[in-house]
């Protein structure tokens, strides 16, 4: 049977309460209007009770339902209510916890005042309009004013209007709304109103008083406040939740991971800030957080792990709104955060991507274009240049726009058209225009964005390239043909990670990085010369993907990640410990291995036992190329090559 508690309600503070506690406990809500009533429609699990009580009523109500715990979260200026509260608890024999506000914001256009009446004795021979925002029990006592210099804002309730007629304020000087209230609408009030005063209670975050006083400074109205009393003992709205919501009633926080779009709240849509500004806590980096303006409490985390210990840690923070800079779906850490936070329910809000927007700035559709981000991680950009007319790249960190235009030129694409966008969506925002070879000493904000326009481009790639296409000197190379069959042995995938032991020119592994574009290559090689012919080839076919290993196999692969696919073109008489080393790392690994002798060939048919393969397989490839002899073209047998690809079922992942 779940516990009783008692709530008296009619704040920020109390609605957060019973939303928190609903479900946890049984929970009787109390409300002093109908109004209160209202705010708390929809929010299931709680029983609400309408209307005020006095201290005998309240003693009386406290030990009929047998309630275990008191909670006053009444407004800091019901002093009478909570004097009333406490009193009755205490009769009844039951807890009370007395519900603080935090309140630390000050100013120094703001001048302190004791009451309403000793405030509206000061403003009274003071030229210019009071806008009084203290609530209509009191409103009478803003007589000495003046009817016509003075503005109530009240609750958009009955009662509340009546007191400001009763009061003498015209009809027009009155206005009924509801907030929270922001500084932009405070100070549209106050220009509204033409006040030269606004009046205030010191009533804290959840009460608005910080958006009053910044609306103060920003229209040059002085602030008047009404200091508040002294507080009793009590605690915050955090530390009752940790009190109430230990252990079993551990809480799930409601996250919104919302895109700000490329200049943050520059760039929000309406959704999003919406949704912000529902939310108890906002959570991002400085540069986008910091910018949001609103004074909920702000966390300037954007790790998950930091996100889900101060979530651990609020239990108030009942819904969070996690701030990222352009859109949730595209380079985001929306996901991992997702993944993170399990448990909790996240709804992503979408930004405006800061490559649709540089799209639109220049005027080019983005559909068919190739979309990549260098920004804190590596993707082969010479690649998909080569084969896409269109490419936006994401910069960030050593990935400059000069760095990036450099290792086209490398690759032959210095004059691929590049567009560099720095700073989109903001006022200085800046779009530099020319080809490759002409920005390669451009050195702009280091968040850019990229647009490469390269019309020559081709969309696919075939296996086999033609010999004379590799810068090969005197190192042996694979040749075109059985390259091409090798290749489809390999059977490499996007993401592959392939080790190419003994690479000799770097054929085999350049078409490897070029068929994985999103995977690793590890061309693993003794000779020096050798070594410097791979890298040459590297740069020519834009194989950023290519890692060069300068040593022995199989000394040289212990430190490698475990590969997907293993090559042996070369091993000059050590193959079994080759393949041992790699089915080490990875007993599940795709192995092919090309012999050109009958010694190798043998050693290799053995392995199949030795290894426990359960897919081996041995081609002979016998190929000859045709070629001018006087009148004839003869036909020049090359030597016969043997393709063995090996691969276990089962073994370690």
């Amino acid at each position: 049977m779940k516990e009783k508690i008692c709530l008296f309600a009619g704040t920020t503070e109390g609605r957060k309460l019973a939303e928190a506690l609903a479900g946890e406990y049984a929970l009787t809500v109390c409300v002093a209007t109908e109004y209160g009533e209202v705010l708390l429609d929809g929010t299931e699990g709680i029983e609400v009770r309408t209307g005020r009580m006095d201290e005998p009523e309240m003693e009386r109500f406290f030990g009929s339902n047998g309630f275990a715990r008191i909670i006053d979260a009444t407004h800091p200026f019901a002093a009478e209510v909570t004097k009333n509260i406490r009193a009755a608890a205490n009769a009844a024999g039951v807890p009370c916890l007395r519900i603080l506000r935090e309140s630390d914001a000050k100013s120094k256009n703001a001048l302190y005042f004791g009451s309403v009446s000793e405030a509206a004795e000061y403003l009274k021979d003071l030229p210019g309009n009071v806008l009084a925002t203290t609530g209509s029990k009191e409103i009478g006592a803003y007589s000495p004013i003046g009817r016509e210099r003075l503005w109530a804002r009240v609750l958009p309730a009955e009662a509340s209007i009546s007191a400001c007629l009763e009061a003498g304020v015209p009809v027009s000087h009155i206005i009924a709304a509801q907030g929270p209230f922001t500084k932009e609408f405070n100070a549209a009030l106050i220009k509204m109103t033409n006040a030269r005063f606004i009046v205030t209670k010191d009533s804290g975050k959840a009460g608005g008083f910080e958006e009053k006083l910044a609306a103060a400074e920003e229209t040059g109205a002085r602030a008047i406040v009404i200091g508040r009393p002294a507080e009793p003992e009590g605690v915050t709205v955090s530390a009752a939740l940790g009190i109430l919501l230990g252990g079993e009633h551990a809480q799930k926080a409601e996250i919104f991971v919302i895109g700000t779009g490329p200049a943050g709240k520059e760039t929000l849509t309406s959704e999003a800030r919406e949704a912000a500004e529902e939310c108890d806590a906002v959570f991002g980096a400085k540069a986008v957080a910091g910018a949001f303006g609103t004074a909920k409490p702000k966390y300037y985390e954007y790790s998950p792990e930091k996100i889900k210990e101060i979530l651990g840690s609020h239990p108030e923070i009942r819904k969070a709104a996690v701030l990222m800079r352009g859109d949730t779906g595209f380079y985001s850490g929306a996901k991992r955060l997702a993944e993170e936070l399990e448990g909790c329910k996240t709804t992503f809000i979408p930004g405006v991507s800061s490559v649709s927007a540089f799209a639109a700035k220049l005027g080019v559709s983005w559909d068919d274009a190739r979309l990549i981000s260098l920004h804190g991680r590596n993707a082969n950009v010479v690649y998909a240049v080569k084969t896409n007319k269109k490419v936006f790249a994401l910069l960030g960190g050593e990935n400059t726009a000069a760095s990036v235009c450099r290792r086209l030129c490398e690759a032959g694409l210095g004059g691929a058209s590049v567009a560099i966008g720095e700073r989109i969506g903001f006022p200085e925002e800046k779009i530099t225009r020319g080809t490759a070879a002409e920005l390669c000493d451009n050195a702009p904000d280091a968040l850019s964005l990229l647009y490469i326009y390269n019309p020559g481009a081709k969309s696919s790639y075939c296996s086999g390239m033609p010999d004379g296409a590799f810068v090969r000197d005197d190192v042996p190379m694979t040749k075109s043909e059985i390259r091409a069959v090798t290749l489809s042995k390999l059977a490499p995938e996007k993401d592959s990670v392939i080790w190419d032991i003994g690479a000799g020119t770097g054929s085999v592994s350049v078409e490897c990085a070029l068929n994985a574009p999103e995977g690793t290559v590890y061309a693993v090689e003794k000779d020096e010369a050798a070594c410097e012919l791979i890298e040459k080839n590297c740069k020519k076919f834009g194989a950023e993907n290519l890692e060069i290993i300068r040593g022995e196999a199989p000394y040289s692969l212990h430190n490698l990640p475990k590969p997907d696919i293993a090559f042996i073109g070369g091993s000059s008489g050590g193959a079994e410990a080759i393949v041992s080393t790699v089915l080490g790392k990875n007993g599940r690994a795709r192995i092919v291995l090309n012999c050109v002798t009958l010694e190798t060939l043998s050693e290799a048919v053995g392995f199949r036992e030795k290894f426990g393969f359960d897919e081996f397989e041995a081609v002979a490839i016998n190929a000859a190329r045709s070629h001018k002899a006087g009148r004839y073209n003869l036909m020049a047998a090359n030597n016969p090559v043997y393709i063995i690809t090996m691969q276990r079922g089962g073994g370690d992942v």
